[in-house]
């Protein structure tokens, strides 16, 4: 008998700075990957779907044949291919761990399910999904290289990724799991006086937003305001998001088992 999800999932993305070195090319943290697929064993959290990015793995390569950018050469087909046989190694690496933490993983891999328009997701098929769910699977996505109707072909990123599913599978809360402690009212690195914020609503996200792009921060958290343009609209669609230090043991553990964690947690308002 096929059980039914008797409660919303839970979507968790581990960034590819978290789980890879992004100084080495093609180079795991197996340490980080070996305790984050641990803490994910104790939270015992069912159902849920994993989301990891690419880091030093797919970036590199996409980057080299410019995927992005879309088809305009025949020489970037073999480039396709190589970063996706990247991120597949990558993925390798974490769904050995998850198993052999007893979590039942199974990879979906983005290039063979979802086809983008302009790099945004047009099609993708769920129904695999929503029945590894059902049976007490947990669904393991990745950025990955993907056909695109308009391009030819395009990088689909983890963090868009993350959204699309959150959404379309009725998920209660979204963790992202970054190299960051979360959002700051500035940027950590170059200001001293930066604090972080530990709850904000969609309307206050919006204005911190608007307050730090007429700066002269560039990069303001670690990127993470550019990832929180992502899961805007899951948020809008009143899927909590919860920002935490995947890099800082028991961050993402307590994240998972809804326990009070350093961090930022966004709602709709």
């Amino acid at each position: 008998m096929v059980r039914r999800m008797s409660v919303k999932p839970t979507v968790l993305k581990l960034g590819g700075s978290v789980i890879t070195d992004k100084e080495k090319p093609l180079t795991p943290n197996l340490k980080a990957i070996e305790r984050l697929a641990g803490e994910i064993s104790r939270a015992k959290v069912s159902p849920l779907i994993l989301v990891h990015g690419g880091g030093s793995f797919g970036h590199p390569i996409a980057e080299r044949y410019d995927i992005a950018g879309g088809y305009a050469d025949p020489s970037q087909i073999l480039g396709f291919s190589q970063t996706h046989l990247a991120m597949t190694l990558l993925n390798s690496w974490v769904m050995e761990a998850l198993i052999s933490h007893n979590i039942a993983a199974v990879e979906v891999h983005p290039s063979s399910c979802a086809v983008t328009k302009a790099g945004r997701i047009a099609n993708m098929e769920l129904e695999p999904l929503k029945k590894m769910l059902k049976l007490g699977f947990v669904p393991v996505l990745y950025g990955d290289a993907v056909l695109d109707s308009e391009k030819g072909f395009a990088i689909l990123s983890g963090d868009q990724l993350v959204s699309s599913l959150a959404i379309a599978l009725g998920a209660s809360r979204i963790i992202m799991g970054a190299d960051v402690d979360g959002l700051y009212t500035a940027d950590p690195k170059a200001d001293s006086s930066a604090q972080l914020i530990s709850h904000l609503t969609l309307e206050e996200l919006k204005s911190l937003k608007h307050r730090i792009e007429g700066s002269k921060a560039t990069d303001v958290t670690g990127g993470m305001l550019g990832k929180m343009h992502e899961v805007k609209l899951a948020i809008e669609n009143d899927i909590e998001t919860v920002i935490v230090n995947a890099t800082k043991p028991l961050r993402v553990y307590k994240a998972l088992k809804g326990e009070k964690v350093t961090g930022t947690i966004i709602e709709k308002g």
